[in-house]
């Protein structure tokens, strides 16, 4: 199983938020950290504000924040929001199905519960659990790191 680069991006940029809790952070500097597009990003950010795990405002000075409590956001819940469409094998879609074994084949229950424990194991954590302890000062660290990078990289272009 692989998870889209949607849902890959959206737990990526909770972290960043929630490595820095009290403020808002432009998308620049999220996309700039991770070395990712940043309209690719902005997608990313509306599907996470329509799903209420982020606050977004618009404009030079805006940016987003997250709209919930670390310990309020299941990780298993963020991958369901953010792949709306978790089909693993094609028999999972009946109007796209074209397995002619579809019928007598045990695989696709086997799988659908797979999924199941796969998701409800990342409901057992929260990004609270991501970010406590030593772990929000070392992703700070590296987010500082990696944006010095970013603004010597751009000042040279």
């Amino acid at each position: 199983m692989q998870l889209s680069l949607h849902a890959d991006y959206a737990l990526r940029t909770l972290l960043y938020l929630g490595a820095y809790p009290n403020e808002t952070i432009a998308t620049k500097r999220i996309s700039e950290a991770y070395g990712i597009s940043r309209n690719h990003l902005v997608r990313v950010v509306q599907t996470l504000a329509e799903t209420g795990y982020v606050q977004a405002t618009a404009g030079r000075t805006g940016g987003i924040r997250l709209a919930k409590s670390p310990d309020q956001i299941r990780l298993g819940q963020v991958v369901r929001d953010a792949e709306p469409n978790l089909v693993l094998v094609e028999c999972f879609d009946r109007a796209t199905n074209t397995c002619p074994i579809a019928p007598a084949c045990e695989l696709k229950g086997i799988l659908r519960d797979a999924l199941e424990v796969f998701l409800k194991h990342l409901d057992g954590y929260t990004l609270e659990d991501l970010i406590a302890g030593r772990r929000q000062p070392d992703l700070v660290r590296i987010f500082t790191a990696t944006g010095r990078q970013a603004d010597s990289t751009s000042a040279a272009c």
